[in-house]
């Protein structure tokens, strides 16, 4: 049994959420969201308590794996038509700089070049000072622009130079030390 999985996922106010088969829609304020589960898990609303079952249709060790998963992919979408999601990059070094071009990125991190990060559809990027900001409304999608982002130039462990995420920490290296008296 999936302590996850048994959990049923409220519905807030202003939150409408269509159950076709195995197609799960959620629409809120912020926008919508289609998932389609996997054919051992089933999903379930229940109009009276406003909420969401999710159920495992036929009982495997694939689904038990994956019971817990599709739960909380489905509480993930909730979250992010009423909210949404944000991550936020730090960029370190002297001369690296983050620049908007219409919806698009552009980073000066020490190369011979610019370099050109392009939004995905349904991502928002903001940039303020040395921080960029990744906000959408689906999870998945934010955390790995962000990744691609930070991928580009990755923090180095002797001066702490590159794109990291806010409050992530950099455990940094002692560099070459000066060997006194010749060779």
């Amino acid at each position: 049994m999936s302590k996850i999985g048994k959990q049923p996922i409220a519905i807030p106010n202003g939150i409408d959420v269509k159950i076709d088969g195995s197609l799960v829609v959620i629409k809120g304020p912020k926008g919508e969201l289609k998932r389609e589960l996997v054919r051992e898990i089933k999903a379930e609303v229940e109009v009276k308590d406003k909420q969401i079952e999710v159920t495992i249709a036929r009982t495997s060790k694939r689904s038990a794996a994956l019971w817990g998963l599709m739960r909380t992919l489905l509480a993930n979408m909730m979250e992010g038509v009423k909210n949404g999601f944000e991550k936020k990059l730090e960029i370190e070094g002297i001369g690296y700089k983050a620049v908007m071009r219409g919806k698009d990125l552009t980073l000066s991190l020490g190369f011979s070049h610019p370099v050109e990060f392009k939004a995905p559809p349904g991502i928002d990027l903001k940039v303020e000072k040395n921080v960029i900001t990744v906000s959408g409304i689906d999870k998945e999608l934010v955390g790995q622009a962000a990744a691609n982002i930070r991928k580009l130039k990755k923090p180095e462990p002797y001066k702490g130079k590159g794109i990291r995420y806010q409050g992530e920490v950099v455990k940094r290296k002692a560099g070459k030390k000066a060997v006194k008296g010749g060779f």
